[in-house]
C-alpha cells in the first residue's frame, strides 16, 4: 500500500435504496457516510472497481474475471440507465498486464453492469461519472466460482500494475457480507424478469433470517489482520456458512490484494434484516 492508493470495501443492497425514508440501517448509513468522507479527502484520479454480477451481464458466457473496456449501468429501482467513464486504454493495459502475469482474464465491451458496480459509485463518489472507472468483474454468482487463491492472485497482479501508475487510485470491492438472496439460491441463468421478481418476493421472509453475524465477524477480523490463509478458507466456504450472496466477498479479497495487502479496518458493521444482509464497510491505506 502507498499513499497513492486507498482501498474501500463495502456491502451493497437493493434494499437500502428501496428504503426511501432512510429508516433502516442507520448505523451502517452513518459509517458509510464516514467512509465517503475518507474517499473525498483522498480525491482519487482513477477507480478500479471489483464487482460481481447478479446474472444480468454474464449469462451464457461467464468468465471468472473480466475487464470492461466500455460499460453501462442497468436501469434498476429508482435509477435510469447510466454510462461509466471507462478509460479504455488503461483498461486494456491492465488486461494485457494480467495476461502477462499469468492471470487469464477476459475483456468485454459495451457490457451492461448492475447495482454491484453502480451502488458503490453512488455511495462513495456521488454518481457514476465523477471519476474514470475500470470495472473488473469477478464471478461470484454462477458456479463454478474461482477459488479464493486465484482471486488473491488476480489482486496481486493488479497491485503490481498500479505500482507503476502515476494516478491516485481508489480500489473498491463491493458485495457481501452474509446473505442469501433467493434469486442466487436458484441456480438458473435463463429466468425472465417476472419469474426472478416472484422468486425474490416469495423468498424474502426466509432471506431475512439468513444473516450470519458470527461469520461476518470472523471475516472482518481476518481482513483486519490480512490473514490470507484464513481469508481463503472463509471465502471458499462462504456459500455453505453464510449464504449464496457471501460469495461476493471475493471482490473484497481482490481489492485488498490490489491495495498491496495492507490490513483493512472495519468502519462499520450492522446486520440489517430488511436488507437481508450483514452490511459492512472497511478501509485500508
Amino acid at each position: 500500500m502507498t499513499d497513492r492508493r486507498l482501498v474501500v470495501c463495502a456491502s451493497h443492497s437493493p434494499g437500502m435504496e428501496r428504503d426511501l425514508a432512510r429508516e433502516q440501517g442507520i448505523t451502517f448509513r452513518e459509517g458509510l457516510a464516514r467512509t465517503r468522507g475518507i474517499v473525498e479527502a483522498f480525491d482519487p484520479d482513477l477507480v478500479v472497481l471489483f464487482g460481481g454480477d447478479h446474472r444480468h451481464a454474464f449469462t451464457t458466457v461467464v468468465p471468472s474475471f473480466a475487464i470492461a473496456l466500455s460499460a453501462g449501468i442497468l436501469a434498476e429501482g429508482p435509477h435510469p440507465r447510466g454510462e461509466l467513464q471507462v478509460p479504455a486504454g488503461t483498461a486494456r493495459e491492465l488486461a494485457e498486464h494480467l495476461l502477462a502475469s499469468g492471470v487469464d482474464v477476459a475483456v468485454c465491451r459495451d457490457v451492461t453492469l448492475d447495482h454491484a458496480f453502480a451502488q458503490p459509485l453512488r455511495d462513495l463518489l456521488g454518481g457514476l461519472d465523477g471519476r474514470p472507472v475500470v470495472p473488473v468483474a469477478v464471478n461470484c454468482a454462477t458456479a463454478p466460482l474461482p477459488r479464493a487463491s486465484r482471486v488473491l492472485t488476480l489482486g496481486d497482479a493488479v497491485a503490481s500494475f498500479l505500482d507503476h501508475r502515476p494516478e491516485k487510485v481508489l480500489v473498491i470491492g463491493t458485495g457481501g457480507l452474509s446473505h442469501s438472496p433467493p434469486s442466487l439460491e436458484l441456480d438458473a441463468w435463463d429466468i425472465d424478469p417476472e419469474t426472478r421478481a416472484r422468486v425474490i418476493e416469495d423468498g424474502r421472509a426466509a432471506a431475512r433470517t439468513k444473516i450470519r453475524p458470527e461469520w461476518d465477524a470472523s471475516f472482518l477480523d481476518a481482513l483486519a489482520r490480512w490473514d490470507r490463509s484464513e481469508l481463503e478458507t472463509l471465502t471458499d466456504g462462504a456459500h455453505a456458512a453464510a449464504g449464496a450472496g457471501a460469495n461476493e466477498v471475493r471482490t473484497w479479497l481482490a481489492a485488498g490484494a490490489a491495495g498491496g495487502g495492507t490490513p483493512l479496518t472495519t468502519v462499520v458493521y450492522e446486520p440489517v434484516e430488511d436488507w437481508i444482509t450483514g452490511m459492512a464497510a472497511a478501509v485500508g491505506g
